[in-house]
C-alpha cells in the first residue's frame, strides 16, 4: 500500500468520527429544542412546624475555684498557692470526685509593682534677702517609678460534680481554706443527645399531626417529605441552681437547689402534595 492510500483511508476515518460527533450534537440540540416554550413542571407542597418539650433533672454540677497568693519570690508564692490548692483538691476528692473531673483552668505568674513618689527636698535659693537674715528655697521633687515588690501566683481550677448532694458540703468546706473565689455554679445533663431525642421525637410527631390534620381540610394527600428543618429551642432551667457562689466562711452547708431542665426542640417539615 502506497502513501496516497494510506493518506486516504486515514482521512476516510476522520470523516466518519466526526461525522458521528456532528450527529451526536445534533440529537441533543434537537431534544433540547422541544423544552422551548415549556414550562417547568412545579411541585405542590406544603410546609408545617411542629414543637416537641423534654424535662430532664440535672444530674451534673460544675462549679470553679481560684487561689490567689503573693509573696517576695515566685518561689514562695507558688508554694503558697499549691499548698492552700492542694487542701482544696483533697477536700474535692474526699467527697469522692473523680479526677477525670477536675481540670485546671488557668495557672498564671504576674509581677506586683508598686508606684512609689520620689523624695521631695528644698535647695537654698540665690538672692539679696540672705544678707538680711530671710532665706528663700525652693522644692524639687523627683519624678516617681514602678518599683517591683513581689509576685501574685494564681490557680483556676474547674470541678464537674455528678453528686450533687454534696455540692453545699464541698463549697462550705472550700470556703473555710480561705480559697478566694467559688464560683460559676452551673447544673446540665450528662447526656444531653438523649434528652434531645425525645424532644425531637415529640417534635415531629406533632409536626405530622398537623400536616395530616391540613391535609385533610385541604382535600389532598401526602405524598413524601421533602426536606427537614430544625432548630434548638431555649432551654431554661427552673429552679434557684444556677448562681455565682462567693467564699463560704460559715460551717452550716447551704442548700443548693437544682430545679430541673426543659429542652425545645422545634422542627420544620415539607410535604409533596397531590
Amino acid at each position: 500500500m502506497n502513501n496516497q492510500e494510506k493518506v486516504w483511508k486515514v482521512g476516510m476515518w476522520v470523516g466518519v468520527i466526526l461525522a458521528i460527533f456532528l450527529a451526536v450534537v445534533s440529537l441533543k440540540e434537537l431534544k433540547s429544542i422541544g423544552y422551548v416554550g415549556k414550562d417547568i413542571i412545579s411541585m405542590n407542597t406544603i410546609s408545617v412546624e411542629g414543637t416537641g418539650d423534654a424535662v430532664s433533672m440535672p444530674d451534673i454540677a460544675t462549679f470553679s475555684f481560684t487561689v490567689t497568693e503573693s509573696a517576695k519570690t515566685v518561689g514562695d508564692a507558688q508554694k503558697q498557692a499549691t499548698e492552700k490548692t492542694n487542701k482544696a483538691l483533697k477536700t474535692v476528692y474526699d467527697a469522692g470526685v473523680a479526677e477525670k473531673d477536675v481540670q485546671t483552668l488557668s495557672y498564671n505568674i504576674n509581677p506586683k509593682y508598686e508606684y512609689q513618689n520620689a523624695i521631695c527636698s528644698y535647695e537654698t535659693a540665690s538672692s539679696q534677702s540672705v544678707s538680711v537674715g530671710i532665706v528663700n528655697s525652693v522644692r524639687y521633687c523627683p519624678p516617681g517609678k514602678s518599683v517591683l515588690t513581689g509576685y501574685e501566683v494564681s490557680q483556676s481550677i474547674q470541678v464537674k460534680m455528678r453528686d450533687l448532694s454534696k455540692a453545699g458540703a464541698i463549697f462550705t468546706s472550700i470556703g473555710s481554706l480561705g480559697v478566694q473565689n467559688v464560683s460559676g455554679l452551673s447544673f446540665s445533663v450528662d447526656k444531653p443527645e438523649a434528652i434531645k431525642a425525645e424532644a425531637r421525637a415529640k417534635a415531629i410527631s406533632d409536626a405530622k399531626n398537623k400536616a395530616e390534620t391540613l391535609a385533610k381540610q385541604l382535600g389532598v394527600s401526602l405524598v413524601k417529605i421533602t426536606s427537614f428543618y430544625e432548630s434548638n429551642g431555649p432551654m431554661p432551667y427552673y429552679g434557684k441552681g444556677g448562681a455565682n457562689v462567693a467564699m463560704m466562711e460559715s460551717a452550716v452547708a447551704p442548700e443548693i437547689p437544682t430545679g430541673e431542665q426543659k429542652t425545645t426542640i422545634n422542627v420544620t417539615i415539607t410535604y409533596e402534595i397531590r
